[in-house]
């Protein structure tokens, strides 16, 4: 539960200071009236958020196993692709954010309406879309049929919109680098949960070999139903049984990620800047 309230968390504080800057922004420069296609272009962006997340969950009900295996391993991969993308993509540019944005809404606010609520749509969509999708499937992971993931999803995002209004209030500060930095690293250990978990189920669907290829198998030492068994999987995913090829997988992804993500991207070398000559205003 507590990696799927992470999910909820980080995902959900995301667009919610997307959000909070672009309302601030209309507000300070005294744009209410823009304020209106903004909601609606955030508004659409939840809704299609939403109904994108409930045709995973009840468009592959009538699938059949293998294909219900096939797909969500598929669609798990993909999920891990885009959240390890957006990670490193908030780490970089996490600086450069509210004034990207800044820029974007002065252009649209010459354009008119449309272009307002499709900056509007377009920013907060981006994050709704790749929450769906890597919330379905890390639920689907964790979950086997228990609602706790999706509950711990729920509480995230309920919490992020908390935080987000207390922002933009002005009545919480944080050090939003080193919280992005931590949640983004506990989020890639979640991930690569959710990477085993997919490859799991492209073995399950016959599309990759060595479903019967034990790496280890500690399930009277971790029972799955045991409480432990229980944290381990809703925290890490965790599995007591794991194929080689999803422990393989798992660490390869795990271990170079997790370097790259922690390092610091060296300068390239060069000659040092030569102090500017004072200029002397008369």
């Amino acid at each position: 539960m507590f990696g799927n309230y992470l999910i909820g968390l980080r995902e959900g504080l995301e667009a919610s200071l997307v959000v909070c800057i672009l309302v601030a922004y209309l507000v300070k420069t005294e744009r209410r009236d823009a304020l209106r296609p903004v909601w609606i272009g955030i508004g659409i962006a939840c809704a299609l958020s939403l109904t994108f997340g409930a045709m995973l969950e009840f468009g592959t009900q009538e699938l059949t196993f293998e294909a219900q295996e096939l797909l969500g391993g598929t669609l798990s991969i993909i999920s891990v692709g885009l959240v390890t993308w957006m990670v490193f993509w908030m780490k970089r540019t996490a600086r450069h954010l509210k004034a990207e944005l800044h820029g974007k809404l002065d252009t649209a606010l010459a354009m008119g309406t449309g272009a307002l609520v499709a900056t509007a749509f377009l920013a907060v969509g981006r994050e709704g879309l790749e929450t769906a999708l890597f919330v379905w499937a890390s639920v689907r992971a964790s979950g086997e049929g228990s609602s706790a993931p999706l509950i711990g999803v729920l509480l995230g995002i309920a919490t992020a919109i908390v935080l987000g209004y207390l922002f933009y209030r002005g009545a919480l500060k944080i050090n939003l680098a080193k919280f992005f930095k931590w949640t983004g690293a506990m989020l890639v250990v979640v991930a690569a949960g959710v990477l085993a978990y997919g490859v799991h189920d492209l073995q399950e669907a016959r599309f990759l070999g060595g479903l019967g290829d034990k790496a280890f198998d500690i399930s009277a030492t971790v029972p799955p139903d045991s409480w432990y068994g229980t944290l381990l999987k809703g925290v890490f995913n965790f599995q007591p049984d794991p194929t080689v090829l999803q422990l393989s997988v798992w660490a390869l992804y795990l271990i170079p990620v997790l370097v790259l993500f922690f390092a610091d991207p060296k300068r390239p070398a060069g000659p040092k800047a030569q102090p500017a000559e004072a200029k002397h205003v008369s």
